[in-house]
């Protein structure tokens, strides 16, 4: 066991002190895991209001960029990418588009679909986002050394396929 003792320790020792009886081995996992997360997800908050976006808008703009030249998606594709209704990918598109951030036009071979692109203020936008975002998520995992991310990365890994939270692409 480390030497250094967290809070997740003395939880797991105060239910192991009253409930005897039930094995309480997943929360030291666990419990640290939903700890990390609520870090991470200040240090991300942090990330984005410094670039004047939200998570949500990352998130659209971040699937556009990843897409790759012309950075272009359709409205479905980013719903789908993003885990939300097209009624609220509408609101997020209509947010973006009037701060600039990309532009929607009709499908030239399907009426129907709306496609979505990445403009050069976009693009800068969530580039620079990204590298702040990045340098943040650097310093937390400043404290392992590279084979442990990795391994830590693999288990992470494991742990969300058996899950089921992770989707195949």
């Amino acid at each position: 066991m480390d030497a250094v003792r967290d809070e997740v320790d003395a939880i797991v020792a105060a239910w192991r002190r009253e409930r005897p009886d039930l094995d309480v081995e997943p929360l030291q996992v666990l419990s640290r895991i939903d700890r990390l997360a609520a870090v991470l997800d200040e240090r991300r908050a942090a990330a984005f209001v410094a670039h004047d976006l939200q998570r949500h808008e990352f998130d659209v703009l971040s699937s556009l960029r990843r897409a790759g030249e012309p950075f272009e998606l359709t409205a479905g594709e980013l719903a789908a990418a993003t885990h939300v209704t097209s009624g609220t990918m509408t609101s997020r598109l209509d947010r973006l588009g009037t701060r600039g951030f990309l532009t929607r036009s009709p499908d030239p071979r399907d009426g129907r679909l709306v496609r979505v692109r990445l403009t050069a203020s976009g693009r800068e936008r969530v580039d620079a986002a990204l590298a702040t975002l990045l340098d943040r998520e650097r310093e937390v995992l400043s404290a392992l050394e590279p084979a442990d991310r990795a391994a830590v990365a693999a288990t992470l890994r494991r742990l969300l396929v058996a899950a089921g939270a992770v989707r195949r692409h």
